[in-house]
């Protein structure tokens, strides 16, 4: 009788055995989302972090929040990210500077984009704002390039570091205008801004969500775009293209991204609330009020301009000559 029970137990245990592993997960997310934003606060990639934070939270009801990891150009963060648990609690603002041009700059890293990522969603893309401050004597591209022309390599320009995006536009922008320039790199955004405007540096090449507020304030002088069109926010400010230098074009883009081996089902409920938020009418016009356009992809396609910038952008780092200090 005994053997019998013992047998009825164990087959029992057995029976329910799978339909115990396979019950359903906790839906995602039932916990905060930590976005680690890889720059320091206050400049482009801080500023759209902390608005795509506040609105998801607002709209998801998710709690996400924005953490600060800067250092390395972005890639101390972009490395907290790689290592974390393939989950989607831990994601990442990536961008051009740290994913696409970082790993060439940085030749020991410990992680590629392309592999140790999972792109989630694109947030928005911006120019570069090359600009002055309103007290300059440079009213128009026109008149930097003339003085560059007269004065070689005595006109200044701040960025935020060696080697990013900001600087590599800039150093295109030298070899478009046939002038030489003077570089002076930051350790982000806010230094180099306050640098323009106190007039230590004749110019400012930023990103345009880093400017836009000093733009508004009447303290900053724009002088042109580098994108191929002119930025909705700042319609009256010419592109580089339009300034006398054709087909010029660089801009930079910010996106989500996920450690490599994170569920396709989180990937997609990521992807779609932030797509549904960047429709919406208000979330657009904020971020176009930071100087920056809102573009919705899917994974797919946002995993593709990431492979296909940083194929690209190798052969611009290197003709730059662009070192890490």
């Amino acid at each position: 009788m005994i053997r019998q029970l013992l047998s009825f137990t164990a087959l029992a245990l057995a029976l329910g055995a799978p339909a115990h592993a396979q019950a359903p997960a906790p839906a995602y997310p039932n916990k905060p989302i930590r976005l680690i934003v890889p720059f320091p606060p206050g400049g482009g990639t801080d500023i759209l972090s902390r608005l795509v934070a506040t609105k998801l939270t607002e709209s998801a009801k998710w709690t996400v929040v924005a953490d600060n990891k800067a250092g390395a150009g972005g890639t101390i963060g972009i490395g907290e990210a790689v290592k974390a648990a393939p989950t989607g609690y831990d994601i990442v603002m990536g961008q051009k500077d740290n994913l696409v041009i970082g790993p060439w700059l940085y030749k020991n890293l410990p992680w590629d984009p392309t592999k140790d990522l999972t792109a989630v969603a694109h947030v928005a893309y911006t120019p570069v704002i090359i600009a002055t401050s309103v007290n300059s004597k440079y009213k128009t591209l026109a008149d930097v390039v003339a003085a560059a022309k007269a004065a070689p390599g005595t006109i200044t320009y701040g960025s935020p570091g060696n080697g990013t995006s900001i600087h590599l536009a800039g150093d295109l922008f030298e070899k478009a205008a046939g002038i030489k320039l003077s570089h002076i790199p930051y350790k982000g955004s806010n230094p180099a801004l306050m640098d323009a405007l106190a007039g230590n540096v004749d110019l400012l090449v930023s990103s345009l969500p880093s400017a836009m507020g000093q733009i508004k304030a009447g303290k900053l002088r724009p002088l042109a775009v580098t994108s191929a069109q002119r930025s909705s926010s700042l319609p009256d400010v010419p592109t580089v293209a339009q300034s006398g230098f054709k087909d010029f074009d660089v801009s930079t883009w910010y996106g989500l991204f996920a450690p490599a081996g994170t569920p396709a089902a989180v990937v997609t409920t990521l992807n779609t609330e932030v797509n549904k938020l960047l429709g919406t009418a208000e979330m657009k016009a904020a971020i176009q009020a930071q100087g920056a356009e809102p573009l919705a992809l899917t994974p797919a396609q946002f995993d593709t301009l990431l492979r296909t910038d940083y194929a690209k952008w190798k052969g611009i780092v290197e003709a730059s000559g662009a070192k890490i200090e």
